[in-house]
This record gives structure tokens, C-alpha cells and sequence, in this order.
């Protein structure tokens, strides 16, 4: 088995609150729940306009668990609502 990791560091720029940062990343996470089959946690913070999280995914496949990975990664960059400051993935 293999686990592909990618960890996100994200600023959220139109975020004043907690509240309205909480609304993007739930979303977000939601959205890569359901498109992708991937499990999503956030690292817990009380910063307003930062964030990191953290998508996993299990397969006994590299190539797929890659391409899963880079699709994951892609939507990501593509979010209007964030800055994606920093990423890094890797297949354990």
C-alpha cells in the first residue's frame, strides 16, 4: 500500500474573520471530498487569512495514487477564493 501526501499552505485574502475563513476551507475541503474520494484536515489555527491542509490518499498503485495526487493539487491552484503560498507532496 501507498499514501500520497500533499500539504498546502493557503491564504485566503478577501477572509476578516474566522467565520469567513472557516466558510472557504470547509468548502474546499468538502469539494475535494466528494470529487476526489481523498481524506482533508486542516491544521487548527486562529489566523484569519492563513491556513494549511493536509489531502491523503491510499492506493496500491503509484501512477494512479500520482495522478489523484496532481489532480488534487491542480484544483487547489485553480480556487479563486485562495493564494496557494506554498506546497509539497510526497508517496509514502
Amino acid at each position: 500500500m501507498l499514501v500520497g501526501l500533499l500539504t498546502v499552505e493557503i491564504f485566503i485574502p478577501e477572509a476578516n474573520s474566522l467565520k469567513s475563513k472557516r466558510y472557504v476551507v470547509n468548502s474546499l475541503k468538502d469539494r475535494l471530498k466528494n470529487k476526489f474520494n481523498v481524506s482533508v484536515a486542516e491544521e487548527a489555527n486562529d489566523l484569519w487569512q492563513r491556513t494549511i491542509i493536509a489531502v491523503a490518499c491510499v492506493s496500491n498503485k503509484k501512477g494512479h495514487l500520482q495522478d489523484v495526487m496532481q489532480k488534487v493539487k491542480d484544483f487547489i491552484l485553480n480556487e479563486h477564493d485562495l493564494e496557494v503560498i506554498d506546497h509539497n507532496m510526497e508517496i509514502i
